[in-house]
């Protein structure tokens, strides 16, 4: 089946003369997570992870992917002819070297121009400048051969209002305004998803676990044009979008807006805007590369969008207590696996009020399995649970009033050393980050690892700029200044290959703390409130001061939970939460 698709795709090849076609894992809008429709990668080699890309010469396929998905891709691959490319590992080109080593004198690559952004259109424009490589990037080769692929996602479209957003959306497309201003651009191409429904108050259900829209936005200092489905808008919502001077167009008319504008400085964002949008713009255009502004605005979060996540992670919490407890009641007394754990979880958060959904996909990883950070259940992997060591379950959900994301670890009975070393590692480290002071400007804390990323409010569960890492990237756009009301989440993990792995995750939103003579201090405040399991714990390798912020944590974990639980969980939180 694969080497068939791989064959009439080379055969569409041959026709327009195209020596490699790639294929990344992307929609129109460089979304992180994409709907069926733009599953083309997956089409056409059979793997299924989340990131990855194809070339296909007509004598190569080869499939890049990152470390995350190199048992998967393996399997997958095997008996389809596509090489699998282990990316960042000695010896394994990255894509743009195998095009370069690859591509003939004057040769031609092929690839859909909506799913590859300009920044890296201009990176391989440079890259493949000696050998005159011309791109071919009007036509969606798959499409022609993909006869069942998945219509366009086209889900209805609500509005937020505002006592759950907190701002109106006339302020922020005000507000927006004032930042062009500030940048000496006419014209705001706008193609992010998350960015555009969060600047006009509404949400949807294009993405799956992300609310977004399919669409893309145009604003001038007069006018804002909303390229989107107009099958997905109710009168309500049409009448509502026309109050705020929105002017709705079919959602494939971007590119003939675009090339229309004559003359004008636009403001636009390479990294997150496609290239045949930016292959459209006449030259008479002068384009301004800059981070959109709705993303530093959105992350931003105001006092009412605050006090309603608060309310969204008790609800939350409520929902993963009653599933701890479950979990510690039942395990070893009947049999369950870590689908069964994942649904079980995903029916209690399904029962809170106001919950829309998930936020990911639940990661229900017992043993080796929880070694694999991204790690997904399948029936092929899905493992039975026993009464012995450790299980990680991160997890999260949307509602009115938020997106939630929350990790634990937990000791399904005796556990090694080692096992409560990592763990109570992890839990010293999430408490002490959640806890330091720090001036404001510090640009991150020198974890050895990965240990943050923003949350958006009903929105995608990962989020820039915001982040907490020990390196600065700058390209990874996730190392800004911490900003009062940026929800990040404080995850640090331990991943021992072919044993266990480790992660304790609250949500932490940032906020002012005192001012001296040194300058402004921030801190941080917990908007999550789960138990954290005191039978995997060592005491012995906390201080004083970790004991004394496990207790206060946990004190307010009871405080707020216990009133929403029966009798016989609210007792089994008191006992789970007792000072240690």
């Amino acid at each position: 089946m694969i080497q068939e698709r791989i064959a009439a795709l080379r055969s569409l090849m041959a026709e327009r003369q195209i020596d490699a076609y790639m294929i990344p894992t992307s929609d129109f809008h460089e979304s992180e997570y994409v709907g069926d429709y733009f599953k083309c990668r997956k089409f056409i080699t059979g793997f299924t992870g989340s990131a990855g890309t194809a070339i296909i010469t007509q004598t190569e396929a080869r499939l890049w992917t990152d470390g995350r998905y190199f048992v998967q891709a393996a399997k997958q691959l095997e008996g389809t002819g596509v090489l699998l490319m282990k990316s960042g590992q000695e010896g394994v080109p990255t894509e743009e070297e195998y095009l370069a080593e690859v591509m003939p004198q004057n040769g031609t690559l092929g690839f859909d121009g909506r799913v590859v952004n300009s920044q890296l259109g201009e990176k391989l424009e440079e890259l493949l400048e000696d050998k005159h490589v011309k791109f071919s990037w009007k036509e969606d080769l798959v499409d022609l051969i993909w006869e069942d692929r998945p219509a366009l996602s086209a889900e209805p479209v609500w509005i937020l209002k505002e006592n759950y957003a907190g701002k109106s959306a006339a302020d922020k497309i005000a507000d927006l305004r004032e930042a062009m201003k500030k940048e000496k651009t006419t014209v705001h191409v706008l193609t992010t998803l998350d960015d555009i429904v969060w600047l006009l108050n509404i949400r949807g259900n294009d993405v799956v676990c992300n609310p977004v829209v399919l669409s893309y936005a145009l604003v001038t200092m007069e006018r804002f044009y909303l390229f989107i489905n107009e099958a997905v808008l109710d009168s309500e919502v049409k009448s509502y979008l026309k109050e705020l001077g929105v002017t709705v167009r079919p959602y494939n008319d971007i590119y003939d807006a675009v090339s229309q504008l004559k003359g004008q400085k636009v403001l636009l964002e390479t990294a997150k805007t496609n290239y045949a949008i930016i292959s459209n713009l006449d030259e008479s255009n002068a384009v301004v590369d800059r981070m959109n502004p709705t993303a530093p605005a959105k992350a931003v979060k105001n006092p009412v969008e605050i006090e309603n996540m608060k309310k969204a992670h008790i609800k939350d919490g409520v929902a993963m207590v009653k599933f701890i407890c479950w979990l510690k009641k039942n395990i070893g007394k009947q049999t369950i696996t870590e689908l069964d754990a994942e649904h079980y979880l995903d029916n209690l958060r399904a029962e809170q009020e106001g919950n829309l959904g998930l936020s990911f996909h639940t990661i229900s990883a017992y043993g080796a399995n929880a070694a694999m950070c991204h790690y997904s259940a399948t029936p092929e992997s899905n493992t039975t649970l026993e009464p012995k060591g450790l299980y990680l379950v991160d997890s999260g959900g949307q509602y009115y009033e938020g997106t939630t994301d929350v990790t634990r670890t937990i000791s399904l009975g005796e556990t090694t050393e080692a096992e409560r070393e990592h763990f109570t590692l992890s839990v010293i480290s999430m408490l002490r980050l959640a806890a330091v002071k720090f001036l404001y400007g510090c640009r991150g804390l020198n974890f050895d690892h990965g240990t943050g990323h923003g949350v958006g409010y009903l929105l995608n569960v990962h989020e820039r700029p915001n982040g907490i890492r020990w390196r600065m990237v700058p390209e990874r756009q996730d190392n800004c200044v911490l900003e009062e009301g940026m929800v990040t989440s404080d995850e640090p993990g331990v991943y021992i290959e072919g044993s266990h792995g480790v992660r304790t995750e609250n949500l932490i939103v940032c906020k002012k703390a005192e001012k001296n003579e040194y300058g402004q201090f921030m801190e941080f405040e917990f908007l999550t409130f789960v138990p954290i399991d005191l039978e995997a714990l060592d005491k012995s390798l906390m201080n004083e001061r970790d004991v004394e912020l496990l207790n206060s944590y946990h004190s307010a974990v009871y405080e707020k939970i216990s009133p929403y639980l029966t009798a016989e969980e609210a007792e089994w939180l008191k006992e789970n939460t007792r000072a240690v």
